[in-house]
């Protein structure tokens, strides 16, 4: 083979090389070592408008797993948003190595009406893996499964407790599951709860793909807590570090407690309609009779002390000031695990 055969065989597998480190989502090119912003553009709003959910993607000229952070999947819970809003704001999703891809706010729709649902009164957590010609949240559910996570490792989803009722901050993935459960220790959440992936939720659909996903639940719908934002955006820099991707400005601190894993629970429900009010603290540990709450009728006749059913912690707690018979009230820890 000649010298000029030989030179021009090398620059054509070194312009392979180079082309397949090219990322291609949603048809634009990214490099790496490069930063760009582009539009999940799925339909317009009934004026014609358009709406832009942007999809913000961060390159390190080092190659390394590529991850991705979402929230809003539901409308109203704004602190998952959040959560993803601090990572962006202050540069954590700019990585050592590797691909980081954040999407705020997937529902956008519902997002700027503060509704869980999209406009078709459809729950996109409950339509995966969607379709191209199926109703609109079906729609945005298949864009998402078709051009985001075919080229991502690892996922953290970010969601809220919704109707009034707090969530503990906590990861939930299911038992059995190696890599979840190193991955769910390293993040670090207070709770670490064994639940069954929902048919046509995004963690099931992931799941059934290869790609790990760990759901992170805190706070409630409505509602930005200090507390809860600063666990999500801790834990996703642990994860990070761990994948040796976090930019080594940022500290790691370690988490207060150790992770208490759980894997059974159940909700105590409200015997009569009243006006209640919680007093056991979310996150705290209860002993079996501890009162955790009383209802009360508005006329100053009625007061009913809610007692706790077994000795667990509390993961949920309801703060809506009226309930009614049969309401949840508290998720309380009935079996834990290692």
């Amino acid at each position: 083979m000649k010298e000029t055969d030989v030179s021009l065989l090398y620059h054509a597998i070194r312009n392979m090389n180079a082309e397949k480190k090219i990322l291609t989502i949603l048809k634009e090119l990214i490099a790496p070592g490069e930063s760009k912003e582009v539009n999940f553009d799925v339909a317009n709003l009934h004026t014609s408008t358009p709406v832009n959910v942007p999809v913000i993607i961060e390159r390190s000229k080092k190659p390394g797993p590529t991850v991705l952070f979402t929230a809003g999947i539901h409308g109203d819970e704004v602190n998952g948003v959040e959560i993803v809003r601090q990572l962006i704001a202050k540069g954590i999703n700019r990585p050592k190595c590797g691909t980081i891809i954040c999407m705020p706010v997937i529902n956008i729709f519902g997002f700027i009406n503060l509704k869980r649902e999209f406009p078709d009164g459809r729950d996109l957590n409950r339509v995966f893996p969607g379709s191209s010609n199926g109703s609109l949240a079906s729609r945005v559910a298949y864009k998402l499964i078709k051009d985001i996570v075919p080229h991502v490792d690892y996922i953290m989803d970010f969601h809220t407790g919704g109707s009034g009722r707090f969530n503990a901050p906590q990861i939930r993935i299911i038992h059995g599951e190696r890599k979840l459960k190193q991955l769910a220790k390293v993040f670090g959440a207070p709770f670490v709860l064994y639940s069954k992936n929902l048919n046509k939720s995004f963690r099931n659909t992931c799941a059934k793909k290869g790609v790990p996903l760990l759901l992170f639940e805190g706070g409630k719908s409505f509602h930005i807590d200090d507390l809860v934002t600063n666990s999500g955006v801790n834990g996703a820099k642990r994860v990070l570090n761990h994948l040796g991707m976090l930019n080594s400005k940022f500290k790691v601190s370690n988490p207060k407690k150790k992770c208490v894993f759980i894997s059974e629970s159940k909700w105590k429900r409200a015997k009569y309609s009243g006006m209640f009010k919680a007093v056991a603290k979310i996150g705290s540990k209860v002993e079996k009779d501890d009162i955790i709450g009383n209802i009360t009728d508005p006329y100053g006749k009625f007061n009913f002390f809610v007692r706790a059913d077994n000795s667990g912690y509390i993961i949920n707690v309801n703060e809506a000031p009226i309930v009614y018979q049969g309401d949840a009230l508290f998720h309380v820890t009935t079996k834990l695990s290692r």
